[in-house]
């Protein structure tokens, strides 16, 4: 018996997928994009990916050679033809969730590292950048193991506002009175 929903057919399914891929800011894999389309629960995992195979095929999506996922012009012009066919409520959940994707996104553009072999260590690449992708600023270590080179990206991925903050204060400490 299906989910109790408010999508009752693949053509509302469809509609979906490309309601939720015009507001991501960027291509996303299956896995993100089955997640933020199954925010009805009467949509399964079947209907789902028929769907979106339908709409690579149909030229509405592309899935590039990285298997990302992105709305076409046809996508976008059609999608917004036929928005009304999805219920509102799911619009509201579709929009919150792609909201959250699209700060995930920036996030990810924001902080970036890279761990590479370095002779008897391992340099770490440390970057912040700011909206625009350009580094806010950057760092460069090189580390004994890869262990370490994985701990210390993981605690800068983590809290990079906090590391910048206290290497400012190391840096510029405060005038004492």
């Amino acid at each position: 018996m299906p989910q109790v929903g408010f999508i009752r057919n693949k053509q509302e399914i469809k509609f979906l997928i490309l309601y939720i891929a015009e507001r991501l800011i960027a291509p996303v894999p299956f896995e993100v994009m089955q997640e933020l389309t199954m925010c009805d629960p009467a949509i399964d995992f079947f209907d789902f990916s028929e769907c979106l195979n339908y709409l690579v095929d149909t030229g509405h999506m592309t899935c590039s050679e990285s298997d990302l996922y992105a709305v076409t012009e046809k996508g976008i012009q059609n999608g917004r033809a036929c928005v009304d066919e999805i219920p509102y409520s799911v619009r509201l959940t579709a929009d919150r969730l792609a909201e959250e994707q699209n700060q995930r996104i920036k996030r990810a553009r924001q902080v970036q590292s890279t761990v590479t072999p370095d002779g008897g260590g391992f340099r770490v690449l440390l970057s912040f950048n700011d909206d625009a992708g350009e580094p806010f600023w950057r760092m460069e270590l090189t580390v004994p193991d890869e262990e370490k080179a994985k701990a210390l990206v993981k605690r800068f991925q983590d809290a990079p506002e906090k590391l910048y903050g206290e290497l400012i204060e190391l840096l510029f400490p405060e005038e004492e009175a």
